[in-house]
């Protein structure tokens, strides 16, 4: 099959020279080039030039669990065989990763090659800004530039109501897109499809969310199932069960996941400093370059709390943040973990010592 008929059967799921270049290796060896549209128990399903197929993942199922086959992979498919065999994936440019459930020391990733994350919240249901920033850390981590949609808007009839809304999630987002867009109504659709038409795109969010109701509408047809949202709170039921790949008619891809109730940090560091780029750039201030923002003097970030810049949300959000991101690099660092050990016993002396100090004085 020619190079050009490639481009043209592969470029609506964002094939481009560089992907071409990549895959260069794998040509010579008579491989089809394809990306992956959905994964489940070992096997997937890749849209290839040749149509989709099906095909085995046994070969690449490494102990490493970030380096298993995921939905946005671009593969090397076996050109024939019963069962035909995924090879490799080509490096990914990002990757969404988050903690496993599981007690173990494990990532998961959810999607690769992704250029925005969307994630989805329903203003039917009160804001969790502490859950909507957790999701702009992995997804900042990641590489991609996130996007928060407010789904079903239309459930907010009062515009007064929803611009506050729509401020008080952009005061958790700084630098992130905030969209509040009706799914039924249209409002918000066609500025959301404009930004996803630049790329593949992935949405997040609770079970609920809307998610599948927002990719129908982007998709411009009922591939995705959606129950009804519940009259109790507001909220929808789970109805997606896998990652689904799928192009838009507008440009782009769009990959829906399945609810997530658990966002577990993953060596997200990075992610957290920049959801909290305002606190950041105030601790640059500090007096002491290893302030912890608690009680020390000449802290900026303290000092920002009681004029009011800044929110006392916002610190303890960050702190919980860096603490379970911390936590989380620790399962996989002994060095880490000693130090972390070290400072809890430090922390717990100075606070013996004071509490001592404390008695002392009061006899």
């Amino acid at each position: 099959m020619s190079s050009t008929s490639v481009f043209a059967a592969l470029a609506p799921y964002g094939w481009d020279d560089a992907w071409a270049a990549e895959f260069a290796p794998y040509d010579s060896e008579g491989m089809l080039p394809g990306r992956v549209v959905r994964v489940d128990r070992g096997q997937c399903d890749v849209a290839t030039a040749a149509g989709t197929l099906r095909a085995d993942t046994a070969f690449v199922t490494p102990h490493d669990p970030l380096r298993v086959v995921c939905t946005g992979d671009w593969v090397a498919v076996e050109p024939a065989g019963n069962p035909r065999y995924v090879r490799t994936y080509l490096p990914r440019r990002t990757a969404f990763v988050r903690s496993t459930s599981s007690k173990r020391s494990e990532g998961q990733i959810l999607a690769a090659n992704v250029d925005h994350a969307i994630v989805a919240v329903s203003p039917a249901a009160e804001l969790d800004l502490g859950r909507i920033e957790r999701f702009l850390a992995l997804a900042w981590e990641s590489g991609a530039q996130p996007v928060v949609v407010l789904t079903k808007a239309d459930l907010v009839p009062d515009a007064v109501t929803l611009s506050h809304l729509v401020q008080d999630v952009e005061t958790t987002a700084p630098g992130v897109p905030v969209l509040a867009v009706s799914a039924v109504g249209g409002d918000g659709l066609d500025v959301l499809a404009a930004v996803v038409a630049g790329g593949t795109s992935v949405l997040l969010g609770q079970s609920g969310a809307g998610k599948s109701t927002l990719a129908n509408a982007l998709l411009g047809q009922d591939v995705m199932e959606v129950q009804a949202i519940r009259d109790a709170d507001g909220k929808g039921r789970h109805t997606t069960t896998t990652r689904n790949l799928l192009p838009l008619p507008g440009g782009g891809v769009l990959i829906d996941t399945p609810g997530l109730r658990g966002v577990g940090l993953w060596d997200a560091g990075t992610g957290v400093g920049q959801v909290f780029a305002e606190i950041e750039e105030l601790a640059a201030d500090c007096r002491f370059h290893d302030c912890a923002h608690e009680s020390e003097p000449g802290c900026a970030v303290l000092a920002a709390i009681d004029s009011g810049e800044l929110p006392v949300r916002r610190l303890e959000s960050y702190r919980k943040l860096l603490r379970e991101n911390q936590w989380i690099v620790a399962k996989t660092d002994a060095r880490l973990r000693a130090e972390i050990r070290k400072d809890w016993k430090r922390k717990g002396a100075e606070g013996r010592a004071a509490m001592e100090a404390k008695r002392g004085h009061r006899r």
